[in-house]
């Protein structure tokens, strides 16, 4: 960080309050079918220890957990545990949740035979932290598998739009390049091997117009919340605006005045862990 930027401490500081700003369980619930997908296509042995990272309410961990998995899961956000916890007691399944940072991760070295993580520990502010303990804690040859969003998708025009009118803080690489395939491969190279990348189309489907969908969105999910709180009242009126211009546009729906239907994708990353690393 510059002298003039906020330190680390204070960046940490406020992923956790963002994470745990509005409710992202609820947004949660609209992706969990393509989570699903994405542990479907692992095909995991039972009795994998996986380690899910940056977990949020377990749309990794549950499915993992009830394909025979034994997994654990680990976010830095408390409030979110606590819906991982109830959802993985109301299917009786047995998951282990952590609170921690995906930077300085509390397990062992060499303790999971895979590692996962979706639209999670592609917003850790040191990428080259992140991937050191990712690999830290995967046996050689364990598997890691990250669902990153990308910048050409829906997604990633969406936080270009709220960084754009609330930036990050100065040095921070814009997450969504752990969906560029290009810088992907820069970053796992070394610690990982046999990389490879897909993109992965999924839906956001809700039953309400593109100016009610961003609603949703600042009143559930913490980063869009916590970026229209950085804004005075003609800020939010420009970022509600332009929001819904691009929700607008992307929208598919036979029936635009009730539903908002965008077809969107993210970058699928599969890895090794070197053993020689």
């Amino acid at each position: 960080m510059s002298a003039s930027g906020p330190s680390m401490e204070q960046i940490k500081s406020s992923m956790r309050a963002t994470w745990m700003a509005g409710d992202f369980g609820v947004v949660a619930k609209t992706i969990s079918g393509g989570a699903e997908a994405f542990v479907h296509r692992l095909a995991l042995p039972p009795e994998s220890r996986v380690l899910d990272v940056a977990c949020g309410t377990g749309n990794l961990a549950i499915p993992l957990a009830r394909q025979g998995c034994v997994v654990t899961g680990v976010d830095i956000a408390p409030n979110l545990l606590v819906q991982a916890r109830e959802r993985a007691a109301a299917e009786g399944l047995t998951v282990s949740f952590d609170e921690g940072d995906a930077e300085e991760l509390p397990y062992d070295d060499e303790t999971f035979d895979a590692v996962v993580t979706m639209f999670g520990a592609m917003f850790a502010p040191r990428p080259e932290v992140v991937t050191a303990e990712l690999a830290r804690v995967l046996k050689p040859g364990g598997l890691l598998a990250m669902a990153n969003w990308n910048p050409a998708g829906f997604s990633g025009q969406m936080f270009k739009v709220g960084s754009l009118h609330a930036p990050p803080p100065p040095g921070i690489a814009p997450p969504v390049l752990w969906g560029d395939e290009t810088t992907v491969l820069r970053r796992l190279a070394g610690p990982f091997t046999e990389i490879e990348t897909k993109l992965i189309p999924i839906e956001f489907d809700l039953p309400m117009n593109p100016a009610g969908t961003v609603a949703f969105f600042r009143k559930y999910f913490g980063p869009t919340q916590m970026a229209f709180g950085r804004l005075d009242e003609t800020g939010q009126a420009a970022l509600a605006a332009e929001l819904e211009a691009l929700w607008a546009g992307a929208n598919v729906a036979s029936d635009p005045e009730s539903h908002t239907l965008i077809h969107n994708q993210y970058l699928q990353v599969t890895a090794k862990r070197n053993p020689s690393s």
